[in-house]
């Protein structure tokens, strides 16, 4: 925290009412208010304000192990990369924002005016980030209990509508869809090596979506490798942007 620096203010009524939502009682409310206090506030204040993005840079940690451990448990013979793939999806922005929108995260926030004349209370990115947040501060105050007792509801509704093995399916398809769509092209799959014994072979492929956007997956059949390296592309590549968004980062 900067010396002197405190986060923006956020009234103690309010603050009962969302800590009924959470169903977690803070010890250091400071730290509940510095997860609600976007940047925002910071870049506009005449004196020095701290805000959320270090707790962001915590919880976004906290919430890709937690979500990852509960994958492995949930699906025992999914492949590595069909579970990287759905926990990419559970915690991408528009997922979060979403559990953000179910807890009321908005009516909560502390914007800057500028922000909150754009509409940042209802802004996935701003709602993503507060919700990442608000996992590092109840880690730091109550510990991994408390966020895996916040968490597990949103998981679980989330997982009864996307299950790694649908994924693991779909990937190729998905991934032509999406090239398709982006530059009327399709991807590019390369048998890039062949391992082990002859009646057990494992085999490595590698596909190219875009220039620069290729990833590699390996599998018993062809077939399951190629899936896999459709995965990581997907990772790579996440839904929404198009062949532009890509070659600009």
């Amino acid at each position: 925290m900067i010396p002197g620096a405190q986060p923006a203010h956020t009234p103690d009524r309010d603050l009962d009412l969302l800590e009924g939502r959470l169903r977690t009682k803070f010890r250091r409310r400071d730290l509940l208010r510095l997860a609600l206090t976007h940047k925002s506030v910071a870049n506009e204040a005449a004196a020095p304000v701290v805000d959320n993005e270090r707790l962001e840079f915590l919880g976004d940690a906290i919430l890709g192990a937690v979500v990852a451990a509960t994958l492995y448990r949930a699906f025992p013979e999914a492949s590595e990369g069909a579970l990287t793939v759905t926990r990419a999806r559970l915690v991408r922005g528009s997922n979060l924002a979403g559990w953000a929108r179910e807890l009321g995260l908005g009516d909560y926030l502390v914007l800057g005016r500028g922000e909150a004349r754009a509409g940042g209370s209802d802004r996935d990115s701003v709602l993503a980030a507060c919700f990442e947040a608000l996992i590092g501060a109840i880690f730091l105050d109550r510990g991994q209990r408390a966020v895996l007792a916040l968490l597990e509801p949103f998981v679980k509704s989330s997982l009864r509508n996307l299950a790694a093995s649908s994924q693991s399916e779909d990937a190729k398809s998905e991934l032509q869809r999406r090239l398709q769509s982006a530059n009327g092209t399709l991807p590019t799959y390369r048998v890039v090596a062949i391992e082990g014994r002859e009646h057990e072979p494992r085999f490595t492929v590698e596909v190219e979506a875009l220039p620069g956007l290729v990833a590699r997956g390996s599998g018993r059949t062809k077939q399951a490798a190629e899936q896999e390296a459709a995965q990581r592309v997907l990772v790579l590549w996440p839904e929404g942007d198009g062949a532009g968004g890509w070659g600009a980062r």
